[in-house]
């Protein structure tokens, strides 16, 4: 008789509030033969709050390629495993798309446990459409990539949502309205725990916002699309547009040139004294 594969289970675990955890997701945690968790400290605490003693097994962007297969075969042995990210749904900016590619190629059956999610729960309450929406998670980090990225999505129409650090929250920030112009927007902070806050407005008034008071927890930024009064439009520093002139344009739109500058060289990724000298350049030039 030929043994039956097991489960693979993917459990959506709370993004900061312990009573948005699922009876579901606590039953099977307590079933599952073990739980692949990115950081298996955390996951400890999730499971001692709810009386659980499940092993655990440490699965994370560092290791996934190499622990894949491993937690394959136990599937195919006939075990039932779970697998969960610090929080929210594994597989969204957290490990657990290549597990399951595995596991389907293997003929596994994959199985969702709904839950808590920090995108679409900024996203409903924002106030701004939810009829389309792209989800980009985190930016790169490697700059060329993330203004090819910013590029790409400046013309569409669709809700953009997108993850942030508190670190880099601001240079972000600086960066969108820069590529995008000033769009309406939202900051949600800390969503579902004691400090859940809310900053509605444009990118730039969260700009304002954020200079004054310093960014604290993990943040979902939710903006508009692309407005139809805005086609055929080019940011003035879009990758077409020189340097120079770029920092001209935001000078001209009233912005000093000390701020023009540090605009530009973050949204291009160049060094601000690259860009100064530029603008030095350019002005001898005229």
């Amino acid at each position: 008789m030929e043994k039956r594969a097991g489960v693979l289970y993917l459990c959506a675990t709370p993004i900061g509030n312990l009573e948005d955890m699922t009876y579901r997701a606590v039953r099977i945690l307590g079933e599952v033969s073990a739980i692949a968790a990115e950081d298996t400290r955390q996951t400890r605490k999730l499971l001692s709050h709810f009386s659980l003693h499940t092993p655990l097994i440490s699965y994370h962007e560092h290791n996934q390629f190499s622990r894949g297969p491993e937690l394959i075969k136990r599937l195919l042995d006939g075990e039932d495993l779970a697998v969960v990210s610090d929080a929210g749904l594994p597989g969204i900016s957290d490990p657990g798309t290549h597990l399951v590619q595995l596991a389907i190629e293997a003929g596994v059956t994959v199985t969702p446990v709904p839950g808590a999610n920090a995108a679409l729960t900024g996203l409903v309450a924002s106030g701004l459409d939810t009829s389309l929406f792209t989800f980009a998670g985190f930016l790169p980090k490697n700059n060329k990539k993330r203004r090819e990225l910013l590029a790409l999505l400046a013309s569409y129409r669709s809700t953009l949502v997108l993850y942030e650090s508190p670190h880099h929250l601001r240079e972000t920030l600086t960066e969108l309205v820069t590529a995008w112009g000033d769009r309406p927007a939202v900051a949600a902070r800390e969503l579902t725990k004691r400090f859940e806050e809310w900053v509605r407005g444009t990118l730039s008034t969260l700009q304002a916002h954020f200079d004054e008071y310093l960014p604290r927890g993990e943040f979902t930024l939710i903006i508009a699309g692309r407005a139809d009064g805005m086609d055929g439009e080019q940011p003035s520093d879009a990758p077409e547009t020189s340097v120079y002139d770029a920092v001209m344009a935001k000078v001209t739109a009233g912005m000093s040139k000390k701020d023009a500058i540090r605009e530009v060289a973050a949204a291009r990724g160049l060094p601000r004294r690259e860009v100064y000298q530029t603008v030095v350049a350019g002005e001898d030039e005229k």
